[in-house]
This record gives C-alpha cells, structure tokens and sequence, in this order.
C-alpha cells in the first residue's frame, strides 16, 4: 500500500489502499485545499517526474530541494557535524542518486523540522537512513504518519552534541529553529523554514500565523518568538526556500523586524534603522 502525499502540502500520509478523503494539513486555516480540491500522489509517482537537487550553501551545509518544484517549494538543509548529520525540514521526495549522496557525506543521525507544513516524507528518509524524528511535543496532534522513529521534546532538544533543535512557537505551537554554532565560519547560523521566514529584503525577516492567507501573529507572540532565539549568537538566518538568506547580522535582523512589525501593529511608522531601541 502507498503512503500517499498531499500535491498542495507534500506532506505524507499513512500506508493505505485508497487516497485519504482529506488532508489535516490544508484543511487547517494556516494552509489551504487546492483551488482543484484534494489531490494525491506517491513517491513512486514523483521519482517518475521530480528529481532531488542538492547545493552547497556553505561548508557542512547542503540544500536538498525538488526539480521541478512541488508542494509549498521548500528546500531541505542538511547540516554535517563531526557527530553525525541533521536533517533541517523534509521534502516529498529524496531520490536514489541523492540519497548515495548523502551517504557519501556521513548519512544521516537524526531529522528535525520547523514546523509541521515542512513535514514532508520525514518518515521514508529516517527509514532509508536509520535515523531519529524530533518532533515538538506540542506539534505531536499534527503528525499525519506515525512512526516508532519519532522521539519528543518539549522545548530544546541535541540531535547531535554541539547542535540545538529550539520550540520557539508562534506559526505553530512547536514550532521550532534550529541553531549551529560552527557555521558561517564560526559565527554562527540559525536555520528557521518560515517559523521565522527570511523575506525578499534580505535583510530581514517576519512573522506570521498563514503565509498564504495572510493571517498575522499578534505583538506578544512576535515579541517572544524574538526574545527567545536572543540566547542563540548566529550571523546567518537560513529560511525555508533557496536563496532566503540573511547573510549577515542575523540576530540583529530578527530583533529589528520584532520592533518594526509589532511597530506596524500599533499603527506607528518604524524607521528601520538597525539601531532603533528594541520594543519589549
């Protein structure tokens, strides 16, 4: 029986016969059914017409994305460490030449994610590859394909020493960023998806509860979203889509796109000047 895979979310469902009448992901208000209603695939289907693409972001970070894209267009990010590789997020599908890739470059430890629309075919490549799912406590009512890989925490987590899986909520309960020390030369790097989502001016970033239905979070959330990730020093923001980069100053952008947006909410006009006295 086929897993089958939501073609607006790309999420995986559970082994059965027939496509599931509904997709839990879509169906919730931050996501959205197909303008052409609920449609399926598998992962047999998509290696017929997809091919996985890998990148090189930086040293120990690898991109694996989808040719042609498909589902909300996210990218991977695989972090390589001494004590073994971490998955960032999950795509629908990582074909054979990727996977003899990625073991090629140690495999893979263990797979987070940032939060549940990222989800992907998390369960297929932890079986392929032996690996551990850290999954948020919080998040645990939107798994759509159980499996005894999957692991809880509640609000920080080491999927390998040196590494920290962080649930700082707002877009979902759970979730969640990732912070890597060692990268961007040792000045480290914060890899968020859209829990915290690089926008086109990459010098910042912003927050929300629906990208696609443009449901805003409120000032307290966005505030805490900002002062919980304060702890993490990291020059580089990797967000959910190739190229969505903050290449310098991240935790300076965060911390000035919390003050401008709670600014916007209050109905003030921000200046945006990076040196603008934090809201709190």
């Amino acid at each position: 029986m086929p897993a089958w895979i939501c073609q607006t979310c790309a999420v995986q469902q559970p082994d059965t016969e027939a496509p599931p009448e509904h997709c839990p992901i879509c169906e919730d208000e931050r996501q959205y059914v197909g303008w052409d209603g609920q449609q399926w695939t598998t992962r047999a289907e998509l290696a017929r017409t997809h091919e996985t693409e890998l990148r090189e972001e930086e040293p120990d970070l690898i991109g694996i994305g989808m040719t042609p894209g498909f589902g909300i267009g996210q990218r991977a990010l695989l972090v390589r460490t001494e004590h073994g590789n971490v998955l960032w997020d999950s795509t629908a599908l990582v074909d054979d030449a990727a996977k003899e890739r990625i073991r090629e470059l140690g495999g893979l430890a263990a797979i987070a994610m940032s939060h549940p629309h990222f989800y992907g075919a998390h369960v297929d490549i932890a079986d392929d590859f032996d690996a551990r799912v850290l999954i948020p406590r919080a998040d645990e009512q939107w798994i759509q394909r159980p499996s005894p890989r999957i692991e809880f925490f509640d609000d920080d987590v080491e999927p390998v020493p040196g590494l920290t899986v962080a649930r700082i909520g707002g877009h979902f309960d759970g979730a969640a960023v990732l912070h890597w020390p060692a990268g961007s030369d040792g000045r480290g790097v914060l890899l968020t998806g859209d829990t915290i989502t690089v926008v086109q001016d990459r010098s910042w970033v912003s927050f929300m509860w629906s990208y696609p239905n443009l449901i805003p979070l409120d000032e307290k959330t966005v505030l805490d979203i900002a002062g919980r990730v304060e702890r993490f020093r990291f020059d580089r923001v990797y967000g959910g889509w190739w190229g969505r980069i903050v290449v310098a100053d991240g935790g300076g952008a965060v911390r000035r796109s919390a003050d401008r947006y709670v600014a916007r909410m209050r109905g003030e006009r921000s200046s945006g000047a990076p040196d603008k006295t934090p809201i709190r």
